[in-house]
């Protein structure tokens, strides 16, 4: 082993309103005191109460949201949830908006956060 996942950095605009999507998607704490991470305007962190990796917020003034499926996104983040219909109308109404819905038929649906990330909500 090289070294243990730190936490996972997104890049927006807005370093606050995704940390704010995000607790209430997730939980946790934004920028809980923690002498590992300096936060101000254009840094914020979540911290997950079950103990996950940290979710860091970086501020990037020209960011450009990747395009679902293009050849250039990089990753996504999976979130398990007991009951997809609910998770939906939840992370809509937090400014997500439904990028592929799979006919309904599928145990997952694509999503982008108000900064354009990709991330699906899996049933669990």
């Amino acid at each position: 082993m090289i070294g243990t996942l730190q936490c996972v950095v997104l890049d927006c605009t807005d370093v606050m309103e995704l940390a704010r999507f995000y607790r209430q998607l997730l939980g946790g704490e934004i920028n809980r005191p923690d002498a590992q991470w300096a936060v101000g305007d254009a840094w914020a962190t979540l911290h997950d109460a079950a103990g996950a990796p940290v979710l860091a917020f970086q501020g990037v003034a020209d960011h450009r949201p990747p395009v679902w499926g293009a050849a250039e996104q990089q990753f996504h983040l999976d979130i398990r949830v007991e009951d997809l219909a609910a998770a939906h109308d939840a992370v809509v109404e937090l400014g997500a908006w439904l990028l592929d819905d799979g006919g309904g038929d599928r145990a997952w649906r694509i999503y982008a956060d108000p900064a354009g990330h990709p991330f699906c909500l899996v049933r669990h």
